[in-house]
């Protein structure tokens, strides 16, 4: 431990020095970010030497590898659950990170300044936070945009635990996260829908979606999914059906499409335990829907 500790000090040192030369900050930076990738003791010697506010200062470089190199540093820190606090309660932590998320001089710069504020978000406190920043929410979009599988990836975790925070779920709605996320559906691969529709599920938990997805015809699309998707994405599709319809007025809708109720039948017996009891709920609301009398004009 005593090594480790002299070698972070030295690294931070080299940072905190004016006299450093900027190779020298780069090469120490590139340091912090290999040795804070091999284990907990090393996290916890480079937060304790106070390495943290360095890394964050080097997020708004104009050098492209001194930024990726920064960030994937604190990405590593972060992985140690007791720094994401100290992480996010330093001065100006959130403002680097974002700035680094929607102006890095890199994409691997991007995506790894994406997969760190994912790495703050298992903290659920932070999830409101983070979603006060509309610019974040849009950076993320731009890197599912991009159409690199490894940035989709990191994008939709965070997006995902973003819209576990009920009052996000409009804000995502109102930065285009449905029209994005449907539009990857249509080409994504395996692991990627998966991801995908398990942000949708939890977006469709709030009013503002039930439009957006009505005029993208994205109902009908969960429908789809409901028949040809993997497990996974079936308990996602029947779990956004089951939001929109608790949350909006698309009863009707999911009846009208007309494998709908075949899909929904089918699941009820062959899918996972988790699935079956999404559409079980949906099933009764739709069947309670149905026998609801008509309002007269």
């Amino acid at each position: 431990m005593d090594v480790k500790r002299t070698t972070a000090e030295s690294l931070v040192n080299l940072l905190r020095s004016s006299s450093s030369s900027e190779e020298a900050q780069k090469d120490a930076v590139c340091e912090l970010r290999l040795l804070a990738k091999w284990g907990d003791d090393q996290r916890i010697s480079i937060v304790q030497a106070g390495a943290v506010p360095y890394l964050l200062d080097h997020l708004y470089s104009s050098n492209a590898k001194l930024q990726e190199n920064a960030i994937t540093a604190l990405l590593n820190l972060s992985i140690y659950t007791p720094n994401r606090e100290v992480i996010m309660s330093s001065r100006g932590a959130l403002d680097a990170i974002v700035h680094c998320l929607t102006a890095g001089r890199s994409l691997e710069g991007k995506q790894n300044a994406a997969a760190a504020i994912f790495s703050l978000l298992v903290v659920e406190s932070y999830r409101p936070i983070v979603g006060e920043r509309p610019e974040a929410i849009r950076a993320l979009l731009d890197l599912i945009r991009q159409g690199n599988p490894k940035c989709t990836r990191d994008a939709l975790k965070t997006l995902f635990l973003l819209a576990l925070y009920p009052l996000n779920r409009p804000k995502l709605v109102s930065a285009g996260v449905v029209p994005v996320i449907f539009s990857l559906l249509m080409n994504a691969g395996m692991g990627i829908l998966e991801d995908a529709t398990a942000v949708i599920a939890q977006v469709a938990g709030c009013s503002e979606s039930e439009k957006v997805f009505k005029k993208i015809f994205g109902i009908e699309v969960l429908v789809d999914l409901l028949a040809t998707g993997s497990p996974r994405v079936q308990e996602n599709a029947a779990s956004a059906l089951l939001n929109l319809a608790q949350c909006g007025g698309i009863a009707d809708d999911i009846l009208d499409v007309q494998f709908a109720m075949p899909a929904l039948s089918l699941l009820l017996t062959s899918g996972t335990s988790r699935c079956k009891s999404k559409v079980s709920s949906l099933l009764s609301l739709l069947l309670a829907h149905e026998r609801r009398p008509a309002r007269g004009l």
